[in-house]
């Protein structure tokens, strides 16, 4: 697909890294599968896979991470 941010590149499937932070805590979640802009680096998640970075970082919090590294968990 063309890149809705660059208008020039297009996409193609990769992984990123996605860093969360909330009331000081930071939670960074690497090998999460993305649709990436081949100009300039933009990603493009699904809802399932957002659902479980979130659900992760959530988790992370909870647990009183003030700084947390992992790599994405998609069943």
């Amino acid at each position: 697909m063309e890149c809705a941010l660059c208008k020039v590149g297009t996409t193609e499937k990769g992984t990123v890294t996605v860093t969360l932070e909330r009331n000081g805590s930071i939670v960074l979640i690497k090998n999460v599968p993305a649709e990436v802009c081949t100009n300039c680096g933009h990603y493009y998640l699904s809802e399932d896979t957002t659902r479980a970075i979130m659900q992760t970082g959530n988790d992370a919090i909870e647990k009183g991470a003030e700084l947390e590294v992992v790599k994405l968990k998609v069943a």
